[in-house]
């Protein structure tokens, strides 16, 4: 199931981007308080932007563009709406979506390309490890998506091992959608309880939060910890509720794969710039046939690198690379830039380590600060020594660490308001 679009030429796919941005600019124009305000205040001549290179002269948007004046984006009446959406909210207050019929087709459709990309299809069963419920819309479009594959769906939500496994063993699954890090404790409960996991009906898991691979596209620490126990394979998929669309890999685990009739995609620099070819900038996208609340240039704040050489698949559309952190969250230590990807990476390669938090604050200097805390089953001067050692080996400097108890942690990593486990905590008296 490829799109004829992601397999016709880059000449051809360009071409039919910038026919569909034209239709984007003409309906925003008309129906966005938001775009009709900013389109006038700077005198933009809409007629003059004919290609993408020409998005170069069009505004940015942001995601306090999108808090301070969410209802402003939204297209349609009200009564349109059939579904209410927000963000997780992870680096700023969550901001509302909503979805008309339409966009639940479009969402659906989304889904449908990118699980295909990952090689489900009709007659498989995949169980769904995450929620569905609190406005989270990948929830929802991961269900659209299957259903639209005709592929059966067990919506067993997140967490509890044991009832994981239990519906595992009793309607036979063939793939999993869940965060990575959590395969390792589905792995752990079966070595406990005698179940075979290398014998059951699991080929596949689509990976969501957590990143598999290095920038090279090598597994990283925590994939490599999975498929060295588990035989089964992983994709990577990158997804934000502002976009609806995904980026999934295929067979060959080389990128993301665009899809160009739903978005389109940049790599901006500091000054808003595109970045040179193979080098990393912020995601930033345009949505297409978004009906109810359509972006347009929208800042991600996620730092990536595309790839554009041809893949086996067939498909012709770029790829985005593993992200490599959020600018908001990027670190200046001991004259090193860190993200906390990179951090969490090192960590995981201690499987002593159960569980950890990073703080960030501002010093006396007022420069950055790290402190590390961790919850290991073996507390010991010795361990720490061999993560800080690590640490030096890895990233070239070695932060602040010490132990706290799963008992202090826990409840931050996993706070019930949150969708994803919340490790990194920003204390800056200026955040970047």
């Amino acid at each position: 199931m490829i799109p004829a679009i992601e397999k016709d030429s880059l000449e051809n796919i360009k071409i039919f981007q910038e026919q569909k941005l034209a239709e984007l600019l003409s309906y925003i124009s008309q129906n966005s308080p938001f775009y009709k305000r900013l389109f006038a205040g700077r005198n933009i001549d809409l007629s003059q932007i004919k290609t993408l290179e020409d998005l170069q002269h069009l505004p940015v948007t942001t995601k306090e563009d999108l808090q301070q004046f969410n209802d402003d984006f939204l297209c349609v009446p009200q009564h349109k709406i059939i579904d209410y959406a927000s963000t997780s909210g992870t680096l700023g207050d969550p901001v509302t979506f909503g979805l008309t019929d339409s966009d639940l087709d479009r969402l659906a459709y989304n889904e449908a390309i990118s699980f295909a990309c990952a090689g489900i299809a009709e007659g498989d069963v995949v169980q769904l490890m995450t929620t569905i419920d609190r406005k989270f819309m990948a929830g929802l479009a991961y269900f659209l998506g299957l259903r639209k594959l005709k592929v059966g769906v067990i919506r067993v939500g997140a967490g509890i091992p044991e009832l994981q496994w239990d519906s595992i063993l009793k309607y036979k699954p063939s793939y999993l959608i869940t965060v990575p890090s959590f395969l390792l404790k589905l792995i752990e409960y079966a070595e406990a309880h005698g179940i075979d996991y290398n014998h059951s009906s699991i080929k596949g898991a689509i990976c969501i939060g957590e990143s598999l691979r290095n920038q090279d596209f090598s597994m990283n620490t925590l994939s490599k910890k999975i498929t060295e126990k588990w035989n089964i394979q992983l994709f990577s998929t990158y997804a934000s509720t502002e976009m609806s669309t995904a980026f999934t890999e295929c067979e060959h685990g080389i990128g993301g794969h665009h899809h160009p009739e739903l978005i389109i995609t940049e790599v901006l620099d500091e000054n808003n710039n595109p970045v040179k070819e193979g080098e990393a900038g912020e995601l930033t996208f345009t949505t297409l046939g978004i009906e109810a609340m359509p972006l347009l240039r929208f800042k991600t704040g996620d730092i990536v690198q595309l790839h554009t050489s041809p893949c086996a698949c067939g498909r012709n559309t770029l790829r985005v690379g593993p992200v490599i952190g959020r600018k908001k969250q990027m670190i200046k230590y001991k004259g090193t830039t860190l993200y906390p990807p990179a951090m969490n990476d090192v960590l995981s390669d201690f499987d002593a380590i159960e569980n950890h938090i990073i703080e960030i604050s501002t010093n006396d200097l007022g420069t950055d600060e790290i402190l590390i805390k961790i919850a290991a089953k073996n507390q010991s001067p010795e361990l720490l020594s061999q993560i800080k050692d690590h640490f030096r080996a890895k990233l070239r400097v070695t932060p602040k660490i010490e132990f706290a108890s799963k008992e202090t942690l826990n409840p931050l990593v996993f706070n019930p308001m949150s969708r994803k486990p919340i490790r990194f905590f920003d204390y800056r008296k200026t955040n970047l």
